[in-house]
C-alpha cells in the first residue's frame, strides 16, 4: 500500500479536499486548515458539482462553509477562485489575496474580458490565424462562468505573515504562472501551500498574463524562472502543490524545470537558426495539431523561450504586415 504522500499535512491540521474543474488538469488542490480562524486556501471553480463536492469534505472534517473565517487566495485562475466569494458571502469570511491580485478578483467580469482582448492582440500578431483566434475567444467566454468576483477584505504584501492561533504562514509573491501567484510558507513545518507555482507531475505553465492596465506583453516565462530561483533558496520539506500529489526535494525538482525550460529554447534556437518562423510556426513544429487545439497556451510556452533568446541577443523579431517572425542572429 502506497503512503498518502498528504499524510505529514494532515498530521499538521491541513487536509486536502480534491475539487473537480472542466479542465484538462483534473481536480485542484484546495486547502483546509484546523486553526483559529478555520481557514480554507483557494476554494474551486464556480460550479454547482464543485460547490456540492466542496460541502461533502468539509462535512467530512466535520466543517461546515458556515464555519470558515478565512479564504486564502492563491492566484486569479478560475479553477482557484470561482466559489471563494460563494464561501466568504455563506460564512462572512475575510478573503486575503496579494495586492497585484485585488482588481482582478474584485471586477473579475470586467478584467476576464479585457485578458481576452490583450491575448486577441497577441495571438494575431504573432501568427495564429483569425478563425482559430475567433474560436478560442468563444471558448474562453464560454468558461468564464467557471469564475466569479469576490471582495478582498485582507490585502496581502511581498513578506507579509499571516497570523493563525497555531501557525504562521510567510507570504511571497511568486508571480509566472499567472501574474498574481503567491505561496504561503510554514516555516516550523517547512510546509510550502505553493498552489501551481510547482507541481511535480507537470511543468506550470507560464500563460502570458497582464496585471489590469499592463498594455505590453510581459515576458512570463522570465519571470517565472526567476520567481523559482526564490522558490528554490526557500528550507522547504513539504509542498502542497494546487494539482496532483505532495511532495519533497522541491529543489531537485526547480532544477529539473531549469534543464527543460534550457533544453528548450535550444530546441526552438535550432528551429529558427533553419529559417524565420512566427510563434505559431514554431508551436506547430514543435505540438502538431495541439499547437491549434491548445494555441494560447503552446504560443506562451514558445514566446516564453523566444524572450529568454531575444534577451541574450540569439534571435530578433522581423515584422512583416502585422504578423512577428524570430530570426537567428549568428555571432
Amino acid at each position: 500500500m502506497t503512503a498518502d504522500p498528504f499524510a505529514p499535512a494532515t498530521a499538521a491540521g491541513i487536509h486536502r479536499l480534491a475539487i473537480p474543474t472542466p479542465f484538462a488538469v483534473g481536480r485542484v488542490n484546495v486547502y483546509l486548515i484546523e486553526d483559529d480562524p478555520l481557514t480554507l486556501v483557494d476554494a474551486g471553480p464556480n460550479s454547482g458539482s464543485s460547490l456540492d463536492e466542496l460541502e461533502r469534505q468539509l462535512r467530512a472534517h466535520g466543517h461546515r462553509i458556515e464555519d470558515i473565517g478565512l479564504v486564502i487566495l492563491t492566484h486569479q485562475h478560475i479553477d482557484h477562485l470561482g466559489l471563494v466569494g460563494i464561501v466568504a458571502a455563506r460564512s462572512g469570511a475575510d478573503v486575503a489575496a496579494i495586492e497585484a491580485a485585488v482588481q482582478f478578483v474584485e471586477r473579475y467580469s470586467e478584467e476576464a474580458a479585457a485578458d481576452d482582448d490583450f491575448s486577441t492582440k497577441i495571438m494575431l500578431r504573432h501568427g495564429i490565424p483569425g478563425e482559430v483566434v475567433d474560436a478560442l475567444k468563444a471558448v474562453s467566454a464560454a468558461f468564464r462562468a467557471w469564475g466569479a468576483k469576490a471582495k478582498v477584505s485582507r490585502v496581502l504584501r511581498d513578506g507579509d505573515t499571516i497570523e493563525l492561533r497555531d501557525r504562521s504562514l510567510d507570504v511571497s509573491y511568486r508571480p509566472g504562472h499567472s501574474p498574481t501567484d503567491t505561496i504561503f510558507l510554514d516555516p516550523e513545518q517547512k510546509t510550502l501551500i505553493a498552489a501551481d507555482h510547482l507541481l511535480k507531475h507537470i511543468s506550470s505553465n507560464p500563460l502570458i498574463s497582464r496585471l489590469p492596465g499592463q498594455t505590453e506583453r510581459p515576458q512570463s516565462l522570465v519571470i517565472y524562472l526567476e520567481s523559482l530561483r526564490k522558490t528554490r533558496a526557500m528550507d522547504v520539506d513539504l509542498v502542497l502543490p494546487g494539482h496532483g500529489d505532495a511532495f519533497g526535494g522541491h529543489r531537485e525538482l526547480i532544477d529539473q524545470r531549469f534543464a527543460l525550460h534550457e533544453r528548450r529554447a535550444e530546441k526552438l534556437y535550432g528551429m529558427v537558426s533553419e529559417h524565420p518562423r512566427s510563434a505559431y510556426e514554431l508551436a506547430q513544429a514543435m505540438w502538431g495539431n495541439v499547437a491549434v487545439t491548445q494555441a494560447y497556451l503552446t504560443l506562451s510556452e514558445v514566446l516564453g523561450h523566444m524572450d529568454i533568446l531575444l534577451n541574450e541577443g540569439r534571435v530578433r523579431e522581423v515584422e512583416e504586415n502585422g504578423v512577428v517572425r524570430f530570426e537567428a542572429l549568428t555571432g
